[in-house]
């Protein structure tokens, strides 16, 4: 079968007129580090390189598979897809666009200390065809090859080996690497300035093949960690644009007369990991033995967590109690499932069976500046667990600190641990591929599986899951799949977070579900 898609305008369309242009000023809580658009797999990151550089296939407003560097693709056999790449594309440096760049860029993604290696299956082959025709070979059918390629940046090939970036930074870098402070995508902004924590300003790109359909001509992007601060910059009018707004300051930013809060469902899952690989809990007082391997343990910890009591205490009714590791609207049969109940005495049981009846001590790692009230999230868990005798020792950190300790270039430094996930493929098998399956210690497998939970009966049935082409059938498999990560307590799932952001009334955008924030649909009037 195959699938053909109108072809872009391939002529710089995208000049913003001068009279109409606008500075957009916005803020996140967290920062813009390493600019190598394959060092983290995270939603901000991805978001804000996405304004830079360009995957294959882009999505659209409501989240739609578009085609982007490529203009239309089709599969030639079952196991061979075929895309037919952009004519007339150049780099921000002038560099023209060409088969090379995505040989080379599926190479560069899948090296050592990519953090996204999970967006090309591990054993593909890349063959260029033309100059503008490049083929993907696969060993077995695969129905959504493409679906998380929009977060997929083509790289210039001649620019990285010019500038050796040809290796990619990874999370726990420290180094010069040009790619960690430069960019040269063929996206709608370039990066102007860049300075790491502090302060990046992108500018729009004249030479785009595609249209800008806003008038921000210049971004300033500033990190401000400080939640009040943040909003103080929004209302005084610092700022047009902050993400996210703390959900005890939403109606404050609805009643101010300048400003606006929106809010919405995300894809994205907070959820809680173990350590279960390991055959000892490093961080803790037992020895010899590893608590978190038994699913009994899981479980008590699990039931000792009041989720309505984050709901409304934390999260302000801001957030969506979750069983699964998905959100409901990305999987139509996860209200079959239900959370374990919240009971403290069973889990105090469960820890007695299990041979910790005295409890244990633990140290969890969270991140401070990532997720909506990461930090008050974590603080609550560790008050709820103390009462069933588990200690936590809270290591909450920025999250450049936090992911460069807890990924695999950190060794998967972590005992216990809180992280989301939005599936950037908006399908349940992203959930298997990348954080259920089995890994081994250098994160081949599933690697964002912080823990090292393993079932191999889900790993079965998440390559069927992947090859499976009947949607019935292929449910039926998810659905096993996750029956047995409830059952066996993999994680803990918490909850779907909200989004959150205030804007300037004078500011119009798009607001998507996976949270990326992309500036060429946004407007900022006088």
């Amino acid at each position: 079968m195959g699938l053909s898609l109108a072809a872009g305008v391939a002529v710089a369309v995208s000049a913003i007129s001068p009279a109409d242009s606008a500075t957009l000023r916005w803020a996140f809580q967290g920062q813009l580090n390493a600019l190598d658009p394959y060092t983290l797999n995270e939603t901000f990151t991805l978001g804000q390189l996405g304004n830079v550089y360009e995957g294959l296939t882009r999505r659209g407003p409501d989240l739609e598979i578009e085609p982007a560097l490529a203009e239309s693709w089709e599969i030639i056999e079952p196991t061979r897809w075929r895309f037919h790449l952009r004519q007339g594309v150049k780099f921000h440096n002038g560099n023209d666009f060409n088969a090379d760049d995505v040989v080379f860029s599926a190479e560069r993604v899948q090296s050592q200390n990519s953090d996204l290696k999970t967006r090309l299956p591990g054993d593909v082959k890349v063959e260029k065809v033309d100059d503008h025709t490049v083929d993907f070979v696969l060993s077995q059918p695969n129905p959504i090859l493409h679906y998380e390629w929009d977060t997929w940046y083509i790289m210039d090939k001649e620019w990285s080996e010019e500038n050796g970036a040809t290796e990619v930074v990874s999370a726990s870098d420290r180094s010069d690497n040009r790619a960690a402070f430069e960019t040269n995508g063929t996206g709608p902004y370039t990066i102007d300035s860049h300075e790491p924590g502090v302060r990046t300003v992108f500018k729009a790109n004249p030479d785009w093949w595609d249209e800008i359909e806003g008038n921000i001509e210049e971004v300033v992007f500033t990190p401000i960690s400080q939640d009040s601060t943040r909003v103080a910059a929004l209302l005084s009018g610092e700022v047009d644009l902050v993400d996210p707004v703390p959900v005890q300051d939403v109606a404050r930013v609805e009643q101010n007369p300048n400003t606006d809060a929106l809010t919405g469902p995300e894809l994205r899952t907070i959820f809680l990991g173990f350590n279960s690989m390991d055959d000892e809990l490093s961080s803790s007082d037992i020895k010899g033995e590893n608590p978190f391997k038994d699913a009994r343990v899981r479980k008590a910890l699990y039931q000792a967590i009041d989720i309505e009591a984050i709901k409304q205490k934390v999260m302000r009714g801001m957030s969506e109690p979750s069983a699964l590791l998905i959100s409901p609207l990305l999987y139509d049969r996860a209200g079959e499932f239900e959370r374990h109940a919240y009971d403290p005495e069973a889990a105090m049981q469960l820890l007695e069976e299990a041979g910790y009846g005295d409890g244990f001590t633990v140290t969890m790692d969270c991140p401070n500046d990532r997720y909506v009230n990461d930090e008050a999230i974590c603080q609550a868990v560790a008050s709820m667990v103390a009462k069933i005798g588990v200690r936590i020792d809270l290591n909450a950190q920025p999250k450049a600190q936090y992911f460069g300790k807890v990924l695999a270039t950190g060794g998967y430094d972590t005992d216990f641990y809180l992280l989301g996930w939005t599936p950037s493929s908006m399908d349940s098998y992203n959930i298997f591929a990348n954080l259920s399956g089995c890994r081994d210690e250098t994160g081949k497998g599933s690697p964002f599986n912080l823990g090292g939970w393993c079932n191999e009966k889900v790993d079965e049935l998440a390559g069927q899951v992947l090859t499976e082409n009947d949607p019935d059938k292929r449910n039926e498999l998810i659905f096993e799949a996750f029956s047995i990560m409830h059952d066996e307590v993999s994680h803990i799932p918490l909850h779907q977070q909200s989004l959150a952001w205030g804007k300037s009334t004078k500011l119009d955008l798009v607001q998507r579900a996976d949270n990326q924030v992309l500036f060429k649909w946004m407007t900022l009037s006088e």
